[in-house]
């Protein structure tokens, strides 16, 4: 699993790094090269290759596909970094990128690098007809925008402090991590052009997601700060609306191996194909940073 993590972000990172060369130089480069280079697991983009196998798509595109969805999770964490949103300082055991460059800096480039994966998705390098094109365009926005992340991450900030039931926790995790996870699922079908599956591949997707930021407030949790390369503990200190506040620890544990094995039932159609992403899914939920 390392292993095929370690390869997708190479080649991740390398195409990006190629991209980024080819781009008019200015000031904005270097804190967007900061808050996106090396950058974490990958592993929205190993559920995109994951997916990609499952339909036959050929490992480039997804590479492709998977930059840009780098690029926007870059853009988010720079901005989720910010005072005004979870006020961290420290992110992959790094300055966050205010803390290096300053708030309005970070703003800025946080925008750039969500602008520049329109233009990775619409350039003509990506061997794809426009039709498919525009539908991933269409999609990664409505993943990412008010009904998506940036909406995930409003509901995140006004539930502080506040007792929020089970369903709307629910619904705040599935927007800002779910969404972005499910256009990575439904990406490879709408390659494919074999749409009866993308609804399915929206809900897993959307089901993944959440079961990363299940394990992401566990780690919060319990993880160790050094390891998990930022401060932990601060979803309680700064009274976030989590299952593990609700539940419990435990019980939020039992929750997301229940989760799980109803995201492997849905697989279960797919055969030896589905392989790699359970795998994947079993070290999001196993994973300690």
């Amino acid at each position: 699993m390392k292993k095929e993590l370690n390869k997708i972000a190479k080649d991740i990172n390398i195409f990006l790094s190629k991209f980024l060369s080819k781009q008019k130089k200015t000031d904005l480069l270097k804190p967007m090269k900061y808050g996106l280079l090396p950058g974490g697991k990958k592993i929205r983009s190993k559920l995109i290759v994951d997916v990609g196998k499952i339909f036959k798509i050929r490992y480039q595109i997804l590479i492709k596909i998977g930059a840009a969805v780098e690029c926007i999770h870059a853009y988010s964490l720079i901005h989720d970094d910010l005072p005004s949103m979870d006020n961290d300082n420290l992110r992959r055991g790094k300055l966050s990128t205010h803390k290096k460059y300053g708030e309005a800096t970070a703003i800025l480039a946080g925008n750039s690098l969500l602008t520049i994966a329109f233009e990775m998705l619409s350039q003509n390098k990506l061997s794809l007809d426009e039709k498919t094109k525009i539908k991933l365009i269409k999609l990664i926005s409505e993943c990412t925008g008010h009904s998506g992340v940036a909406g995930g991450q409003f509901l995140d900030l006004s539930f502080e402090k506040k007792k929020i039931p089970f369903q709307k926790i629910v619904e705040m995790q599935i927007k800002k991590t779910g969404k972005l996870f499910s256009f990575c699922c439904m990406a490879p079908v709408i390659i494919s052009k074999k749409f009866k599956y993308q609804k399915k591949f929206d809900k897993i997707g959307s089901e993944i997601g959440l079961l990363f930021q299940i394990a992401d407030d566990l780690i919060d949790y319990s993880g160790n700060e050094k390891k998990v390369g930022k401060k932990t503990r601060k979803d309680s200190k700064q009274g976030k609306a989590t299952m593990i506040k609700l539940l419990g620890y435990s019980n939020t544990i039992n929750y997301a191996n229940r989760l799980k094995l109803d995201i492997f039932k849905k697989l279960n159609n797919f055969g030896n194909q589905a392989n790699d992403l359970k795998k994947t899914i079993n070290f999001i939920l196993k994973r300690s940073k």
